[in-house]
């Protein structure tokens, strides 16, 4: 069993994107530019966007966060949007989810240029991806990719089952799994909270993707023995004996499953770390689109 170590190749990633933009610096060239909007005070959002910053830090980008309260209006963070969209110092942006409930995230996520938007949210990118055009792929799925394709887990012609829909890792992984090329060229099975006999269709899956959220759902009986493992679950579980007060868990009975599994990621230290990564990848791709306009 091998562990699919997100941390290790996030940091790899990072490293790689520094080299380019010292390149870029030594040309004395504009550094890639993120910038991110979050609304409200949600704590993990609030650590996750953190998290953002240090690594644009880390790799030489400049970075800007847009903080605005809880009480933010629609027409003000549409008015936020507009100004970054028209802002040239900017190559990328992401605009933090959830949001309050008096703001319209369909109507938020439109907003954002399509050139500009490094999460792969926007229906334009959606859409390219969707037709295998080049284009900003969703920075969770872009890490799994980059995960399988580092660590050369075969993915043609074998039969990928995603556990979740959401349009943010669920369907577009399904789309990409079975698109030409690699990693991809595999059979999928998109499987969700209607699905039924759903261990009936994981047994026989070689790849089994989880976006559930569902602390623990998948167990070592719902597998087959050498399955490939990537679980993109984060729960926050109670845990009075730690110091935080809670675990992190993600959708796959790790100990278990382990035990069967011939590549599984481990939560946390799996996918989250790449998000990240792939989202600074995003915006030095950002960056150069703009160049070359």
């Amino acid at each position: 069993m091998v562990i699919l170590d997100g941390k290790k190749v996030s940091n790899d990633i990072k490293n790689e994107i520094a080299v380019e933009v010292q390149k870029i610096k030594d040309k004395g060239e504009k550094v890639p530019h993120l910038a991110a909007i979050i609304v409200g005070n949600d704590g993990a959002s609030l650590t996750y966007v953190g998290s953002k910053v240090k690594a644009c830090e880390r790799v030489g980008f400049e970075s800007t966060l847009v903080q605005m309260s809880n009480t933010t209006s629609e027409i003000e963070l549409l008015e936020k949007i507009k100004e970054l969209n028209e802002n040239a110092d900017i190559d990328g942006f992401i605009v933090q989810l959830p949001l309050p409930p008096q703001i319209n995230e369909q109507k938020v996520l439109l907003a954002v240029n399509p050139d500009k938007d490094v999460d792969g949210f926007h229906p334009t990118n959606f859409g390219k991806m969707a037709l295998d055009m080049s284009t900003f792929i969703p920075a969770t799925p872009f890490g799994i990719l980059e995960l399988l394709d580092r660590y050369g887990v075969e993915t043609k012609g074998k039969h990928t089952v995603v556990i979740g829909r959401s349009h943010i890792v669920g369907r577009p992984m399904s789309i990409l799994m079975g698109r030409k090329g690699f990693p991809g060229n595999s059979t999928v099975t998109l499987t969700h909270s209607h699905t039924k006999n759903i261990t009936q269709i994981t047994s026989q899956a070689d790849i089994i993707i989880s976006a559930l959220g569902v602390p623990n759902f998948l167990k070592a009986e719902m597998i087959k023995d050498d399955a490939v493992i990537v679980d993109v679950g984060i729960t926050r579980v109670t845990d009075e004996t730690r110091p935080r007060g809670y675990k992190i868990v993600g959708d796959v009975d790790f100990a278990n499953v382990s035990k069967k599994a011939s590549y599984i990621t481990p939560v946390p230290g799996g996918v989250g770390p790449m998000t990240i990564a792939m989202l600074l990848k995003n915006t030095l791709l950002a960056r150069e689109r703009h160049n070359n306009i």
